[in-house]
This record gives structure tokens, sequence and C-alpha cells, in this order.
């Protein structure tokens, strides 16, 4: 699969991402919000970057009920106008959201209008991104482009 770059953007450096790495980081996100299991009733993962994590998450936490929300914001490898594909009923109560990275935040602030109550929880976040999610593991710099192993 092609690796999709935002024309408007400089990266000085891509970091791949490995599966035992993206694993591993999914795992300690699990064990971070362990001692709030019971405030999820869902997990919502963003296709397709969070369906890897919020699988595993949701195997951790013990939450059967997983569905998904499509957001696409991306045409011609540039970053453009946000469409959403597929979304879920109701306010976002309840909802783990589960996505692998927050860049400029506009796939989590897409998620907050949608489910506003939502808690949303990423593997990764750049600066610009990071106000937008409720949860972050790593935190990486703007200008490095991430290429996860489902990519």
């Amino acid at each position: 699969m092609a690796v999709l770059y935002d024309a408007a953007m400089t990266y000085s450096e891509k970091l791949r991402i490995s599966w035992e790495d993206a694993a591993a980081l999914a795992e300690k996100l699990a064990a971070e919000l362990m001692p709030r299991r019971d405030e999820f009733r869902t997990i919502i993962a963003i296709t397709r970057g969070g369906m890897v994590p919020a699988a595993i998450v949701a195997r951790r936490l013990d939450i059967t009920y997983v569905d998904t929300v499509g957001i696409s914001s991306y045409e011609d490898k540039v970053q453009g106008q946000v469409r959403v594909i597929k979304t879920v009923p109701g306010n976002g109560e309840g909802c783990l959201v589960i996505d692998d990275l927050v860049d400029r935040g506009t796939t989590a602030q897409t998620v907050r209008q949608l489910l506003p109550k939502s808690f949303i929880a990423v593997l990764y976040s750049k600066p610009s991104g990071r106000p937008f999610a409720d949860l972050a593991m790593k935190d990486i710099p703007q200008d490095v482009w991430i290429e996860f192993p489902w990519e």
C-alpha cells in the first residue's frame, strides 16, 4: 500500500512501527485504561488505523461490543475535506474511541462533534493533534511520518 503524505507538510523522517511495537503500545494503552474500564460499554475503532489497537484493547478490557466510525480526509495523497463514511448512533456516552494516531486532530475533532461524550485514546500523538485526544501513549514530533505495519 502506498504511503499517503500531506503535500502541505514536510517530513524530516519516517518512523516505521513494527507489529510487535504497535501491539506492545496497544497493550500499554489497555493497562492505562484498565482502572476506568467500567466507564466504557463500547469500543469504537476509527477505521482503518484504529482497528488493530481497538481489538487488542477490547480483548484486554473484556469489552465485547466493538463498532467503527469511518472518516476520510485524504484524497490523492493530500489532506482535504473531511468525509464521514460511517458513524454510530448516540452521543458517545460510555464509548471508548481508539485510533492509531492523532496528527493535526482533524479526525478527532470530527469524532468529538459526532460523539461529544466519548473518550478518545490513541497510540501516538503529534503536537497539533494532542489537545484533541483524551489519552495518548506516545508523543512524536509533528514533522515525523509514521508508517504503521497495517498500511
